[in-house]
């Protein structure tokens, strides 16, 4: 489920996987990549919510993806919402000097918005505020983040948390193919779930922009990141990554995850899964310990 890289950048197959080129982009055209971005704002923004701690006492489907330490267990069935994205109309990654040429800020907002042909007002003019209000808010206490918008910024960042030596690897939730889109299903453990050594872990979800967008951040602090199999009650099966956040006595106590849960803050670790279109990074294991 991994992919090793060094800082040295040996990524040609990576790149294969997540960078549209320059011409492919222009030819698609942004607005392609925008057709479901209000979908994307709805979902993406979700994840920044839950990493920044904002809170609500709203409960609805989209945070299911919160359990226990105490339910990493073989035969435990946990209710759990994956959202699922079509790539062919997603955001994709564009290279460094071709983003690097388009501001990224919120003052630029109303030339961005003609650049790209949005109305202000319009779905996609609100989820990009959005987008870059998050990118533009200061870390919490603790928390290292980068808004990145390349692939080699987002392999700087994480070469910046863990040290320019180290060799790191990229994980990610793996959905089957007959995985239903964007429901809420319960599934089972079927297999011991397996804990992966990372006493550092970026993570990197995607935000709702014209082109992709990353919100990655490193927090202080101990946690344990995992590969879980899981199957449904139809048998499809996902290969998922979570993370148990082991201190949780500082979070607000209105966290969706304790009114999901019904835990009090610090009384228990709180764990979650990651979408398919997270990036989760982990120093590679001969790196670890070192």
């Amino acid at each position: 489920m991994g992919l090793g890289f060094s800082s040295s950048w040996s990524l040609l197959s990576f790149c294969v996987l997540l960078v549209l080129t320059y011409a492919e982009a222009r030819k698609e055209g942004y607005s392609h990549s925008l057709q479901n971005l209000q979908k994307h704002k709805d979902e993406g923004l979700e994840e920044v919510m839950v990493t920044k701690h904002i809170h609500s006492h709203d409960i609805d489907i989209s945070i299911h993806i919160f359990f226990t330490i105490s339910d990493l267990k073989v035969g435990k069935r946990i209710p759990v919402y994956f959202s699922k994205r079509d790539p062919a109309t997603s955001p994709h990654l564009l290279p460094r000097e071709e983003v690097e040429s388009i501001p990224f800020s919120s003052s630029r907002l109303p030339y961005l918005l003609q650049f790209f042909g949005f109305s202000q007002g319009s779905s996609q003019a609100i989820a990009m505020a959005d987008t870059l209000k998050h990118c533009e808010t200061e870390p919490i206490k603790g928390e290292t983040k980068s808004c990145v918008t390349s692939l080699e910024s987002m392999l700087d960042f994480a070469s910046g948390v863990f040290g320019i030596e180290t060799s790191f690897e990229v994980i990610s939730t793996k959905l089957g193919e007959k995985t239903p889109n964007n429901l809420l299903k319960n599934y089972t453990i079927v297999q011991q779930p397996k804990h992966i050594p990372a006493p550092k872990m970026v993570a990197c979800h995607i935000l709702p922009y014209p082109y992709a967008v990353f919100y990655c951040h490193f927090q202080e602090g101990e946690n344990k990141v995992f590969q879980v199999l899981l199957e449904s009650e139809n048998g499809e099966k996902v290969e998922a990554v979570a993370v148990c956040h082991m201190d949780t006595s500082k979070w607000n106590q209105d966290h969706a995850s304790f009114l999901l849960l019904g835990v009090q803050p610090g009384a228990s670790p709180v764990c979650h899964f990651f979408p398919a279109d997270n990036l989760i990074w982990v120093p590679s294991p001969a790196f670890i310990g070192l």
